[in-house]
């Protein structure tokens, strides 16, 4: 064999070969914030499909309605640069239209979309703005009508059915709606994301995984007007006990927000969930699993540990009927036992739910675990918990909650208000 085909047998093994990256400038895009740089994205992106690649956008300002992500590719979104979205908003409709007639969520494309995809990162210093000045205050107007209803609006990022799915080292901000929600999605990591929205903006979840597992959220800075992060399950998933597994929380700041959530849709089913190292500062809610007869199913195996909160309201709430009983949640009457009986069904059960090493302090209301006449909460160990508040701890339909080292300060009343209750350890 010569030296030749030697050398290029070595440089064959040896030399991985680099993935292309793809400048959206070089595509046309202009940055300047004032030309829609749509299509010369989507080429860009499309460009990239399957490669492994970057699609890079260097520092400016790129206009654009929404885009549509490729498989095998990575958005490399620069320091300088901010990706953002069409204050119009029939850009983002499925049918261009009167906005405000649409019947539901369904009708809207999202800013940054994808379906089936396998290997794709969101990543980079720079930011993507949703524009949602634009939508919040019909939502507003909407939701002062009809206590807690949700006008309907696009999410900023939503990824559908997709695999190894990364999103670090980002800002997300001003989404019309929720700002990040993987779906289906199995193998997520979002790491050190910034997610900003004015506090008053309405539904402004920040990270909402549905149906997802084998999910690691981490080092995320998290100032929104809804949930911080809600994990849901709306519907059973064939071939899994849970549609909503193993989902870890770890190491993130939640500032204002309604918390730390699973549900209120729990019909699939969640398991496997642990929330770590996280702070909670000015939040309704602190940590919460909430639920409601007729979209409820079983949520056990749940973890928290090393949570300080400040100034929230309250620091736990777990519940089976959360309207009226869960701070921000003002969406339905209190449902009554007649009322009970005709959801259909779904009632929800939580149970093997363990919090450690908690410190509070609430603006009113110390914490809630309330369950239902026919499904009590069951198996909750609270240990090393410190709560300050005005109001009481409300344990209602519960049975089998131990406390171990619990104190619970309050300027009013008793510590804990137990009805229908089985608590051991008691201060």
């Amino acid at each position: 064999m010569n030296l030749s085909i030697k050398l290029m047998m070595f440089l064959m093994v040896s030399v991985p070969i680099q993935a292309a990256t793809y400048n959206v400038r070089d595509f046309g895009a202009k940055g300047d914030g004032v030309t829609f740089d749509t299509a010369s994205i989507q080429k860009a992106l499309n460009a990239c499909e399957g490669t492994d690649g970057t699609v890079l956008f260097p520092p400016g300002t790129y206009l654009s309605k929404p885009l549509v992500i490729r498989t095998k590719s990575t958005l490399l979104i620069k320091k300088g640069a901010m990706l953002k979205a069409s204050s119009h908003q029939s850009d983002w409709m499925k049918n261009p239209g009167d906005w405000l007639k649409v019947r539901g969520n369904s009708e809207f494309i999202p800013f940054i979309g994808g379906s089936d995809l396998l290997d794709v990162t969101l990543t980079g210093e720079g930011i993507i703005d949703g524009g949602g000045e634009a939508w919040w205050g019909e939502a507003e107007k909407a939701r002062q009508i009809k206590p807690g209803y949700t006008l309907p609006r696009p999410n900023l990022v939503a990824f559908q059915g997709c695999r190894n799915l990364r999103i670090e080292n980002i800002t997300l901000r001003n989404s019309p709606k929720f700002h990040l929600v993987p779906t289906e999605c199995e193998g997520v990591v979002i790491s050190n994301v910034t997610i900003l929205a004015p506090e008053h903006a309405a539904n402004t979840d920040a990270i909402d995984p549905g149906n997802c597992r084998n999910v690691l959220i981490s080092h995320c800075r998290i100032d929104v007007g809804d949930d911080n992060v809600a994990i849901k399950a709306g519907h059973p998933v064939e071939g899994r006990n849970f549609a909503c597994d193993e989902i870890t929380v770890s190491d993130c700041a939640f500032l204002h927000g309604h918390g730390m959530s699973i549900g209120s849709e729990t019909l699939g089913g969640v398991h496997n969930v642990k929330v770590k190292n996280c702070i909670f500062e000015n939040t309704e809610n602190g940590i919460r699993i909430k639920s409601n007869p007729g979209k409820g199913g079983l949520v056990e195996d749940i973890t928290y540990d090393n949570i300080t909160m400040r100034n929230v309201n309250p620091a736990i709430t777990l519940t089976c009927s959360y309207a009226l009983n869960s701070s921000g949640d003002k969406s339905l009457a209190k449902p009554t036992q007649e009322s009970l009986k005709t959801t259909g069904g779904n009632i929800p059960k939580f149970r093997k739910i363990r919090i450690s090493n908690l410190t509070a302090t609430c603006q009113k209301s110390a914490g809630k675990i309330m369950g239902l006449p026919d499904s009590f909460i069951s198996d909750v160990f609270l240990e090393n918990v410190k709560i300050s508040a005005p109001e009481s701890f409300v344990i209602e339909n519960a049975e089998s909650i131990r406390l171990s080292n619990v104190s619970v300060d309050v300027a009013n009343g008793r510590p804990f208000q137990l009805t229908n209750a089985t608590v051991l350890g008691l201060p």
